[in-house]
């Protein structure tokens, strides 16, 4: 791999493709694979992911809203594409790219049927989302007769899959909430077939829940930040590969004498003489302020640099006294050390907020 001359994200296509198979070997064959691509792939890039991923075999994709699924239309994304959060004022827009609803209250599946009947659409494929306890969106199960109800009287639209979201299938602290989603779910799932002519597809895992609850994986699972190389356990964790790293370069070296101060509100005191090195990302790159006055570390010639001063909007200092460095010297922000688990651990914050928060001014680097 090439040292880099610029600020850069690195999205390495073989970690993606191990981590892709091995969610899948946690799997039956016959179990379909959504990628969830939402927040541009978790910070890295949604139509190299989805488009690598389709090539791979993927057979659904998710994203949050219409447009991230109209932008993978635009890059000749043909594989069907659920929207889980869509907006009223965008259904022409997800109509027109083919793109299929998640429709969680009864005013927004009305008028979505209303503006497919509107478009002379027949059968469109639409998706149920049940709450059975993490009570952030979806259908409450009491719901039933009233959404069985509006679907019998209509051509325009069609239920492709009935899923929800389990809460805390990570932590086994909660495995006894966890099992109590799986017997809601269970119980919606059974109530629907009984009241369908057909069978649609059922879904409850996300990448968490396909690793601790296999027995529960229906008849689609969903994975999101597994892909991108994390399995929320340290344990698993161990065995992905994480696809995004994110490099920088030495702009500047400083000798700061000893009573000097680096940065913004003087938030670093140097102690004794020291070496400090300036680099070309800060905030306004996704760079928390969380980070900054020894919290946290960026890796160059293979040492830990720790954070000095504030983390500025477009750059950061580092201190590099003992480590054998150039201006213009590579720097690795994060990717295997310290990993976005690493730095989300040192901020009090979680892993996909470390990748969703990197800027899209930074270029990408496919690997």
């Amino acid at each position: 791999m090439s040292k880099t001359r610029e600020t850069v994200l690195e999205i390495d296509l073989q970690c993606l493709q191990h981590n892709f198979d091995y969610i899948k070997s946690k799997i039956r064959p016959e179990t379909k694979f959504m990628a969830v691509v939402k927040a541009n792939a978790y910070g890295s890039d949604a139509v190299t992911v989805a488009k690598f991923l389709e090539s791979k075999g993927a057979d659904y994709f998710a994203v949050a809203y219409a447009s991230e699924g109209k932008e993978l239309r635009q890059a000749g994304v043909k594989t069907p594409i659920l929207v889980l959060h869509p907006q009223r004022v965008n259904f022409d827009m997800l109509i027109d790219n083919c793109l299929e609803p998640a429709l969680y209250s009864g005013f927004v599946l009305k008028d979505f049927e209303e503006v497919a009947r509107q478009k002379n659409q027949k059968g469109y494929p639409v998706h149920l989302k049940f709450n059975t306890g993490l009570n952030r969106l979806g259908f409450n199960p009491a719901d039933l007769e009233a959404v069985m109800s509006l679907f019998s009287g209509t051509v325009s639209v069609k239920i492709k899959s009935v899923f929800s979201h389990l809460a805390a299938s990570e932590d086994w602290n909660e495995e006894i909430f966890t099992r109590k989603q799986i017997e809601n779910f269970i119980a919606v799932t059974k109530q629907l077939t009984a009241a369908l002519p057909y069978k649609p597809m059922f879904h409850l895992l996300n990448t968490s829940g396909i690793l601790n609850y296999p027995e529960a994986q229906f008849d689609l699972v969903r994975s999101g930040i597994g892909l991108y190389g994390f399995g929320n356990t340290a344990a698993e964790d161990a065995k992905l590969c994480p696809i995004s790293t994110l490099k920088t370069i030495v702009s500047q070296l400083h000798t700061i004498p000893a009573g000097e101060s680096v940065g913004y509100n003087r938030g670093y005191i140097a102690e004794k003489q020291q070496v400090t090195a300036t680099l070309p990302i800060g905030h306004a790159d996704g760079i928390s302020r969380r980070l900054g006055k020894g919290v946290g570390y960026v890796t160059i010639d293979g040492q830990k640099a720790p954070y000095v001063g504030n983390v500025c909007m477009d750059m950061i200092m580092v201190n590099v006294t003992g480590i054998d460095c150039a201006e213009g010297d590579e720097a690795i922000v994060f990717g295997k050390d310290p990993s976005a688990e690493t730095l989300a651990q040192l901020t009090g914050t979680i892993s996909y907020e470390i990748l969703t928060k990197i800027s899209k001014r930074i270029k990408r680097v496919v690997i």
